[in-house]
């Protein structure tokens, strides 16, 4: 068989980048399908990517993919099964964190919650019930979930986590400011969302050997939901490389001991 196919959606910048750098790092060879809404961005990106690991046996190939457009999804589909015939792994990278948009006057209420649960699972879940033909014609057929820290229902009692700290001021309307920014109910929930979907992808696919997890990368100082990474330093975020070397190690098997649960460097994120 050749080198796994994998196909990263949202890979043209942040994470879901880092996640195909990284495993242009690695010592093994890949065919990587970075994935982003616009194809010119997708190859700006890739041709970067060639540029930096010229030394890498791994290839890099743009693709057009918008998980909010059934359209794009069924396109991309075809031109995977035409050039390749199957797909290896599946990184579920694409989404979004709008909570910020709601403060901004961008979106309002019900548009913001509709568009986080369409952009993280909505549009997930349609791209992997898609491509699940293909995947079953893989020998370790492997799909990914990016999850987050903020959706474990057992560590909300955690106030640590900025997040999790409730205001300090009585009444209503509470002051956003109280949040330091930092207040992401839709973004939180719909990660929950997407660790349950996670589960009945396992479930649905036991016995076709399909390995699933959901993976929390950790905090890291990317552009997601603030647009400003450095703000995210300031509290501590990590580089995003960090988190795209944990992805990676989840797609060459370090956790396949944990298949099914929510994985995070330092062991199994609890539900």
């Amino acid at each position: 068989m050749s080198s796994p196919i994998i196909l990263i959606t949202g890979a043209n910048t942040g994470l879901g980048l880092e996640t195909v750098n990284s495993l242009f790092r690695s010592s093994r060879k890949y065919t990587v399908l970075l994935g982003g809404r616009n194809l010119d961005k997708a190859t700006a990106a890739a041709k970067q990517v060639k540029k930096e690991y010229t030394q890498s046996e791994s290839v890099v190939i743009p693709v057009q993919i918008d998980i909010e457009d059934d359209a794009s999804i069924e396109k991309l589909k075809e031109r995977v099964e035409k050039e390749f015939g199957r797909l290896d792994v599946l990184v579920n990278n694409a989404g979004g964190q709008f909570d910020q948009q709601l403060y901004k006057g961008a979106l309002g209420m019900r548009e913001m919650w509709n568009k986080s649960w369409d952009v993280n699972v909505t549009g997930t879940y349609i791209l992997t019930h898609s491509l699940i033909p293909l995947l079953l014609k893989s020998s370790d057929p492997r799909i990914l979930f990016i999850t987050s820290g903020t959706s474990t229902l057992t560590e909300t009692t955690n106030l640590a986590v900025p997040v999790n700290k409730s205001p300090d001021q009585k009444g209503w309307p509470k002051d956003v400011a109280t949040f330091n920014g930092l207040g992401i109910p839709a973004y939180r929930s719909v990660k929950t969302g997407l660790n349950m979907m996670m589960r009945e992808w396992l479930r649905v696919l036991k016995e076709d050997g399909v390995k699933c997890w959901a993976v929390s990368p950790g905090m890291l100082a990317t552009g997601l939901g603030t647009g400003d990474p450095e703000f995210l330093r300031k509290l501590g975020a990590l580089e995003p490389s960090v988190g795209a070397d944990f992805v990676r190690s989840v797609v060459e098997g370090d956790r396949d001991g944990d298949v099914g649960l929510a994985v995070r460097k330092a062991g199994v994120q609890p539900w």
